[in-house]
């Protein structure tokens, strides 16, 4: 789900309907790496995004033109470059869930908003990191070092390469975050979600199919737990939890709903080692952990300035 970042008119503060859609919506997004892995064997991660993008984008395609929705000439450029970056990004998820666990793809793609704090600071003064999001880069960070060196290196999963699986997915949240940086940046940060969408499921349908058939990665055997995968990626994840997510972009802040940019890859560990059967090495453990409450820092930083404002008697009037 790699459309967390993306801004929008926003309206009151978050209640029990919301928290409760947000809490469910982290939960879709963390099975969607759980669930290629799960049929990785029959059927190649990389041709499962392909063709989940594929249905995803049939769906969105009728829905714009039953709205009378079309994408923007002027717009044509900056869709390219965020198409192209999505593609990238899940061309790395999919190569990364062949050589390591599902759990360390999922914590390692998720940093990608410490690279989009990053840019952004880079790019727009309105976006100057403050000292809990730099403390949040720096524990972050640090988890990362923790995770790579910690012990669990190539031994993840009994897998020789898993190192390379840990890079590639840490690429691939560099990917997201330059998305990031991308969307807010140009043309497209005045676009309509839908036609964002449109240019990121079009890119990762365009790159990854002749990618996995380039790559001999084209396997996709007709089962039913295969198409049952399938459709869970491809209708409830790309199609259906995203556009849930711009309904509540459209009413809530979306400062509070980033508050729960952490409980993704938090579940997508307790799920890969209840499902798969992962078993987490000590170092990954204790690196995720710092990961985790990097993102959590860096997303929900504004709350907590607000709620030790309060401690301190010094809440803004």
């Amino acid at each position: 789900m790699s459309l967390s970042h993306l801004s929008a008119p926003t309206h009151g503060a978050l209640d029990a309907r919301a928290t409760g859609v947000m809490a469910l919506l982290c939960l879709l997004w963390s099975l969607q790496q759980i669930s290629l892995k799960a049929v990785a064997d029959a059927a190649s991660p990389m041709l499962m995004v392909a063709l989940r993008s594929g249905i995803a984008l049939v769906l969105l395609a009728g829905l714009m033109a039953r709205r009378g929705e079309a994408p923007q000439r002027a717009r044509y450029g900056a869709g390219l470059l965020v198409g192209a970056l999505f593609g990238v990004e899940f061309l790395l998820v999919s190569t990364a869930l062949e050589l390591t666990q599902a759990a360390h793809v999922v914590v390692f793609l998720y940093t990608s908003p410490i690279f989009a704090a990053l840019g952004l600071q880079w790019r727009l003064p309105a976006e100057r990191l403050g000292a809990l999001q730099w403390l949040g880069i720096g524990l972050a960070f640090g988890g990362i070092a923790v995770a790579f060196l910690g012990g669990q290196g190539g031994a993840a999963g009994g897998r020789p390469q898993a190192w390379l699986g840990d890079l590639l997915a840490l690429a691939a949240g560099a990917a997201w975050g330059a998305t990031t940086v991308a969307i807010r940046c140009t043309s497209l940060a005045s676009a309509p979600a839908t036609e964002t969408l449109l240019y990121q499921l079009l890119g990762a349908f365009v790159l990854l199919l002749p990618a996995a058939w380039l790559l001999g990665e084209w396997r996709f055997s007709p089962t039913p737990a295969v198409w049952a995968h399938l459709g869970f990626q491809g209708v409830v994840v790309s199609f259906a939890s995203f556009l849930t997510w711009f309904w509540l972009l459209r009413r809530y802040l979306a400062s509070q709903l980033g508050v729960f940019s952490f409980l993704t890859p938090l579940f997508g560990v307790l799920l890969g080692v209840w499902l798969l059967g992962e078993a987490l090495a000590p170092g990954f453990a204790a690196g995720g952990g710092l990961v985790l409450a990097g993102i959590a820092l860096v997303g929900g930083h504004a709350a907590l300035a607000r709620r030790l404002a309060a401690v301190r008697g010094l809440a803004p009037r």
